[in-house]
């Protein structure tokens, strides 16, 4: 019976808070309500009918996270650096990267990593070729970028979800 009002428990927990933190309040009606919108949209949910993601590694998981969370506050400093030094010899470009993960949790995983990492951001998947295109804001070294995407984000992704 439970099973049929709540599928999502932590969803739906995650949704309420996620809800409370934006209105910053806990009177009872916000409360009311993102209880509701978290029931509600966790059914949403599981009508779509996701596939279950396998993870193989979750402390390797727990590992890639905190790199990432290194890599995104060292990635503010450059773009601070960039922005507040109004480089002219700055130089953006487009790096094209051959993937060997294929799973969708990891690439969903990856696209997050590359978006919220500043001065980078996800452009376009060919699903076909396995390539992917990233924007970089200041693109020194092409080379450099393919290999750091694939040792640190692509090499643990492959042994946590595939």
């Amino acid at each position: 019976m439970i099973r049929r009002w709540l599928p999502y428990p932590i969803l739906s927990a995650l949704l309420l808070v996620i809800w409370l933190l934006l209105n910053q309040s806990v009177a009872p009606a916000a409360i009311l309500l993102g209880t509701l919108l978290g029931i509600a949209l966790a059914k949403v949910f599981g009508r779509l009918r996701p596939p279950k993601a396998r993870v193989r590694n979750p402390h390797l998981l727990g590992l890639l996270f905190a790199r990432v969370m290194l890599d995104i506050f060292r990635s503010n400093l450059a773009v601070a650096r960039i922005v507040l030094r109004r480089e002219r010899g700055m130089h953006s470009g487009f790096v094209a990267i051959p993937l060997a993960l294929t799973d969708s949790h990891g690439l969903a995983v990856l696209a997050c990593i590359i978006t919220s990492t500043p001065g980078t951001i996800w452009v376009n998947y060919d699903s076909t070729a396995n390539v992917l295109l990233i924007h970089v804001l200041d693109l020194v070294d092409e080379q450099g970028w393919i290999d750091t995407i694939k040792q640190r984000y692509e090499r643990p992704l492959l042994e946590v979800f595939q």
